[in-house]
């Protein structure tokens, strides 16, 4: 009786202690969902890296959809990352290039996209109204190709966005939180180029760059690489 009294207790301690377990684990599952944004969480890469580099949202949600723009246009770029689409400078009838193909601004234009931006008809609409202020038009716009060359993106983010610090400087906290993911980073000549900055940094904190230099988009590591090796940065801005 004694033996059979102590399998059944053996018995409900296991069956309490898994729906203790089981609790536990529903609320790390629903706590877990709470630090999402739209599958990002809502803890900075940094704090990974040990680096005390706050992450800074946008205050403007122009979709409506509950996510920052910051961060809805760093989920569009990433979304083209994940697509790959494979470096290809052509002509497109209509201006747009298939998803599967596509340059270095049809990052910008993609990534803006999702929230809810549509950057061929702004630009489209600022030349129209300022072509004295392209002089890569040359005064004759053409609807299907403007949009996706870099000095007329440059142009226009001059004209419509936040112009913030070109300088890079790895390890300086103050420095590196003027660097946010959803801003825009733009190279000078020999290669004019450009791409969406990332949330996710390396162990000094330098950001990634969303960026499609061929052989297809990728996010990676290379901002300070392109400035030190290829192009130098020129540009630097942030939607207002």
């Amino acid at each position: 009786m004694k033996k059979h009294i102590l399998i059944i207790l053996i018995l409900l301690i296991l069956i309490v202690g898994g729906i203790f377990m089981l609790s536990n684990k529903n609320k790390a599952i629903v706590y877990l969902d709470s630090l999402n944004i739209s599958g990002f969480p809502n803890i900075s890469v940094e704090e990974e890296n040990g680096l005390d580099i706050p992450k800074i949202f946008s205050n403007r949600d122009y979709n409506d959809n509950g996510i920052p723009d910051s961060e809805d246009i760093l989920i569009g770029a990433r979304i083209d990352a994940a697509n790959k689409p494979k470096y290809t400078d052509k002509y497109y009838s209509g201006g747009y290039p298939p998803d599967d193909e596509g340059v270095c601004t049809d990052v910008i234009w993609r990534a803006l996209k999702n929230a809810g931006y549509n950057l061929k008809d702004m630009v489209d609409e600022d030349i129209a109204n300022n072509i004295s202020k392209y002089p890569r038009v040359e005064g004759k716009p053409d609807k299907n190709i403007d949009f996706r060359r870099v000095v007329n993106l440059i142009v226009f983010f001059d004209r419509t966005a936040i112009s913030l610090t070109t300088e890079i400087i790895p390890k300086d906290i103050e420095n590196l939180k003027e660097w946010q993911g959803g801003d825009i980073v733009v190279f000078d000549k020999p290669i004019s180029h450009m791409g969406i900055v990332s949330d996710k940094r390396n162990k000094d904190g330098v950001p990634y760059m969303i960026h499609n230099s061929s052989p297809h988009t990728v996010e990676a590591d290379h901002i300070l690489y392109w400035h030190d090796n290829i192009s130098p940065i020129i540009r630097h801005y942030r939607l207002p």
